[in-house]
């Protein structure tokens, strides 16, 4: 009997102290948040190297990963023959041709039939990446185009070959040189292509996550690499309707890391009301469910380090 009220009494003891620790709940709890930025590429491509791993930090410019892209090499074979194919028909339209012109014609002509045929091949086989679904219908489309410019590009070489004889006309001359134009154009395009092979880190960042191997194919558009500034520290709150008149736009705040007690002086960048699915940082039930929701982005003002902080951390304003 006597062990048993030791027992309850003990139970007692512990229940007192647990009530005791127990810290009040506001309704002014944050969350430490950071600026994101997402690296994608403009091109598809298989991943060929990895630079960075997860939690690197890095420089802006630094190389974050290297694409393997092998229709660039092929465009810019392309984009070569182009521009020797408008050239020579320039020439041959300024002076008119002699015997080793034609002679060069028929090799470019060979050319442009040796492009028909890759265009051909690069069709089939981006179609069939079509029909996986791997490739969109728009990059089926620019290849069916490329395409179609390959078989006009024989065909008006094939034509000049049997005008070389003739003399050739202003207007012939004119489009002679537009043709070559638009050839060193698609050069450049090319050239500036190239330079998505290399994915470069658009600002001083860390990187947060990798969303593909090495080996792996990367969509035009899709994020690679996530990550976020660190000198971008800032803080969200949400606060329901009947509280939302205590603060104003501008205004000073100051709040309190509750693990270190810290305290950091801010100022209300914004306020703007939530949808009703948003992401609430303080606890549920302070909230009625028919108010309204609000956020509030609070930039520090004193001085603070970003190292002392990480993503998704409370913080608390001091009442």
């Amino acid at each position: 009997m006597r062990t048993f009220k030791i027992t309850i009494s003990l139970f007692s003891l512990l229940i007192l102290a647990s009530c005791s620790n127990e810290q009040e709940i506001t309704s002014y709890r944050g969350k430490v948040k950071f600026e994101t930025i997402s690296v994608s590429s403009k091109l598809a491509g298989r991943i060929h190297k990895l630079y960075i791993a997860e939690g690197d930090e890095v420089k802006k410019g630094d190389t974050l990963a290297f694409l393997d892209i092998p229709e660039i090499s092929a465009k810019m074979m392309q984009a070569e023959g182009g521009i020797m194919a408008a050239r020579g028909q320039y020439n041959m339209a300024n002076a008119g041709a002699t015997t080793e012109q034609l002679i060069q014609i028929d090799r470019k002509l060979d050319a442009a039939r040796a492009e028909l045929q890759f265009a051909n091949e690069s069709y089939s086989r981006l179609d069939n990446m079509y029909k996986d679904s791997l490739i969109t219908r728009q990059q089926l489309d620019e290849v069916n185009m490329k395409l179609q410019m390959a078989r006009s590009q024989v065909a008006a070489l094939e034509a000049k070959r049997e005008e070389a004889g003739k003399s050739a006309r202003t207007e012939q001359l004119d489009q002679a040189r537009g043709q070559l134009d638009r050839a060193r154009g698609a050069k450049e395009e090319v050239l500036t292509a190239s330079q998505e092979m290399y994915l470069l880190a658009p600002a001083d960042m860390t990187i947060e996550t990798i969303s593909l191997k090495e080996g792996e194919l990367l969509s035009p558009g899709y994020a690679l690499v996530n990550g976020y500034k660190k000198n971008s520290v800032y803080f969200r709150f949400t606060v329901n309707e009947s509280r939302i008149y205590d603060f104003e736009q501008g205004s000073e705040l100051l709040m309190i890391n509750p693990y270190t007690n810290e305290e950091i002086t801010g100022r209300i960048a914004y306020i703007k009301q939530l949808p009703k699915y948003a992401e609430i940082t303080s606890t549920a039930p302070m909230y009625d469910l028919a108010e309204s929701v609000y956020e509030l982005k609070v930039v520090p003002t004193s001085k603070t380090s970003g190292e002392t902080y990480y993503s998704n951390a409370t913080i608390l304003i001091k009442e």
